[in-house]
């Protein structure tokens, strides 16, 4: 049997991903981990095992639904969740919902969209049996 990946990446495209590239640098403080001129991955957390690629699109999106084959959600973990949805308001980032726990999953979070029309989320697990995060 195969080791576990090393690391991982999504990959979010955007048509004009120059608004993009400045809301997860400028708004969400991702550190920029490499620059490939149309593509730029972002590490949003410490430890680098996963990464947030944001590219130039070869096409439109042909949907905003993200729960749909082919759609996608992009979850930052965090144990302040209040405080980011205080964070994104105040730099004039409309959000979704506020910050509001599911019994089902067992998670407070809240939802929003980055410039090019991706769906985020703010969540905390609320449940003991989800791994604790590695501390860089």
């Amino acid at each position: 049997m195969t080791a576990p990946f090393d690391q991982q990446i999504t990959f979010l495209y955007a048509e004009d991903p120059a608004p993009s590239w400045r809301f997860y640098e400028e708004v969400l403080g991702l550190v920029l981990a490499q620059d490939q001129g149309t593509c730029r991955i972002y590490a949003p957390a410490p430890g680098g095992r996963a990464f947030l690629g944001v590219c130039r699109a070869r096409g439109p999106r042909v949907t905003d639904n993200p729960r749909v084959q082919g759609g996608a959600i992009v979850t930052f973990v965090v144990h302040d969740v209040e405080g980011w949805h205080a964070r994104l308001v105040a730099a004039g980032v409309e959000t979704a919902t506020k910050p509001s726990f599911s019994e089902a999953y067992r998670v407070t979070s809240f939802f929003f969209r980055d410039p090019a029309g991706y769906t985020l989320e703010v969540q905390r697990f609320e449940r003991p049996d989800w791994p604790a995060p590695a501390r860089a």
